[in-house]
């Protein structure tokens, strides 16, 4: 497990630890899940990326 010392926009980290309380979640929580969530969205693997489809770079 990595530590990261993260700096957030105060308006920013309103938004995300009321977003935590909606989904019942840790700060920490709701972070890794945005992120992950983030992270599905963008486009399929690539060569460059572990997994990546030769088809789609």
């Amino acid at each position: 497990m990595v530590k990261l010392n993260l700096r957030l926009p105060d308006d920013l980290h309103a938004r995300v630890r009321t977003q935590a309380a909606t989904d019942r979640r840790s700060l920490n929580a709701e972070i890794l899940h945005l992120i992950e969530t983030g992270l599905a969205a963008v486009a399929p693997e690539t060569p460059h990326r572990p997994g990546g489809d030769p088809r789609h770079p």
